[in-house]
């Protein structure tokens, strides 16, 4: 199989080529295949997406209330949210990964592609600052930020209000099972309301796993 370019995908993915290859070449690399990987990166470039995300929809949802803005931009930098922009951006193609890590499926893992989309972003921040690094968050999530006709309620808020509206206890999480390698760490959370009803669902962090979970319950509850 020929090795992917990742010099070309680097130079159309950020509208030039990099000043300095090694920062991006670290920002996505797995911790499986070199010490010096995207982690420090992917700390900054989450700090630096957080403040983009802010600032565009508070400008682009003027007079919005904190609560519906929260709403929103919760939806937009969620590792599930990072993860899915990174597959359209093409990036599993590019990680460099260690054996072990290839062949425990880190490529396909949201919480390794989330972080190396945060990791890419910080590697552009270092280079070309806040309007670089803006000109590429406003052109990969702008579908997603295009899309947001009403501000998104979190699943977990939704069925907290359901169960407010109906008289119910608060709903109830419980983890009922951790599994996987480090690098992609598989998490089940099962979400109950007493005389409602249960679900469960499988996500790559707790709060995921939960964050669907209630999503399920929701549509449960609602058929």
């Amino acid at each position: 199989m020929s090795k992917p370019d990742t010099t070309a995908w680097l130079e159309a993915l950020i509208g030039r080529a990099p000043h300095d290859p090694a920062t991006f070449a670290q920002a996505l690399t797995h911790g499986s295949a070199k010490a010096e990987n995207y982690e420090r990166l992917e700390f900054l470039g989450d700090r630096v997406l957080g403040l983009l995300v802010s600032e565009w929809v508070f400008t682009r949802f003027a007079g919005e209330p904190e609560g519906k803005l929260s709403r929103r931009f919760n939806a937009l930098v969620s590792g599930e949210t990072c993860a899915e922009v990174a597959r359209s951006a093409g990036v599993a193609t590019h990680l460099v990964l260690g054996k072990q890590a290839r062949d425990d499926g880190a490529a396909n893992s949201d919480n390794v592609l989330g972080d190396v989309m945060e990791a890419l972003i910080g590697a552009l921040y270092l280079e070309g600052g806040l309007d670089e690094a803006r000109a590429l968050v406003r052109h990969l999530w702008a579908d997603r930020v295009d899309t947001q006709t009403n501000a998104p309620r979190h699943p977990k808020s939704a069925l907290q209000e359901w169960a407010a509206a109906n008289r119910r206890k608060p709903p109830e999480y419980s983890m009922t099972d951790r599994s996987g390698p480090q690098h992609a760490l598989r998490f089940t959370v099962m979400v109950s309301i007493k005389g409602a009803g249960e679900a469960s669902a499988t996500g790559g962090s707790k709060q995921e796993a939960e964050t669907a979970a209630a999503a399920a319950l929701l549509t449960k509850l609602s058929a």
